[in-house]
Order: C-alpha cells, then structure tokens, then sequence
C-alpha cells in the first residue's frame, strides 16, 4: 500500500508540474487520468501491479 500510494503522489505531481508548465493541457490530463482509473479496473490491473512492485524492490536492493 506505501508504494501505490507514493506512486500516486509522485504521478500527481508530475501531473501537475506538466500542467502548470503548460507541457500539458487540461484536456489531455483528464484523459491520462482517466485512461488510469479504468485500466486499473481492467484485468491487467494485477500484472502492472507486479511490474512495478518488482520495480520498487530492484531499486531498493541497489546499495547508494
């Protein structure tokens, strides 16, 4: 759950820091999100999730 959350505070500021630089218009970003809130009720909801939780655990082995 920390990690969907983060990653969704993440993406929501790059969302806006798109939009406030005017790389992105409104219209295009209520697409993306919407785009994202219906894929994740979609049957590949389970393996993005794996994806990106493998991910998140390939950086957190990485030693700094």
């Amino acid at each position: 759950m920390v990690i969907s959350l983060s990653a969704v505070l993440v993406l929501a500021v790059i969302l806006v820091v798109l939009m406030r630089s005017k790389a992105l218009k409104p219209g295009p970003a209520a697409v993306a999100v919407l785009f994202g809130f219906f894929l994740a009720s979609t049957g590949m909801a389970p393996s993005i999730k794996r994806f990106l939780d493998s991910i998140a655990e390939t950086i957190n082995q990485i030693n700094f």
